[in-house]
């Protein structure tokens, strides 16, 4: 897997700026994620470029949960506090995953028979980050919404 997934990962690496636009143009007209439709698209994108530059770290750890963990809470923390509801906060999540898959088959990663099974492997993980992150993210928006500090941005 490490072959292929250096492959997935320095494609992902080199070219954050590029699908992190293609994800902004998504999240800013999709009807799941109308909270992101007015924000800032530079901001938005930077939102996305942070996670695709840590997706390395992440990916190959051999215990990458830690690592999740703090990469997650603080944008769960950040979604909070700009006053994206938790739904389209992780299905935003859900896009960027979509957009790092629809830019490497773009780019035709996938050709060699041999590297079917790299690529599935390689989708395993990448599928195993985004659990770890829908589970924090959810988490921390309880805990968010529990503090006496929080208020709702609306409020």
């Amino acid at each position: 897997m490490k072959a292929y997934a250096t492959k997935l990962i320095d494609l992902t690496e080199n070219n954050a700026e590029k699908i992190a636009r293609q994800w902004a143009k998504d999240v800013k007209t999709n009807e799941k994620t109308k909270s992101y439709h007015g924000a800032s698209e530079e901001r938005i994108i930077q939102q996305a470029i942070g996670f695709y530059h840590h997706f390395r770290e992440m990916f190959v750890h051999d215990t990458p949960y830690r690592l999740a963990e703090n990469f997650f809470e603080h944008y769960a923390q950040e979604r909070c506090r700009e006053g994206i509801p938790l739904h389209e906060a992780v299905y935003a999540l859900i896009l960027m995953r979509r957009h790092i898959w629809l830019y490497a088959e773009f780019q035709a990663i996938f050709i060699a028979a041999v590297e079917h099974r790299q690529a599935v492997e390689s989708l395993s993980r990448t599928i195993l980050m985004f659990d770890y992150a829908m589970y924090v993210i959810t988490r921390k928006y309880r805990e968010l919404m529990k503090m006496e500090w929080f208020e709702p941005p609306n409020a």
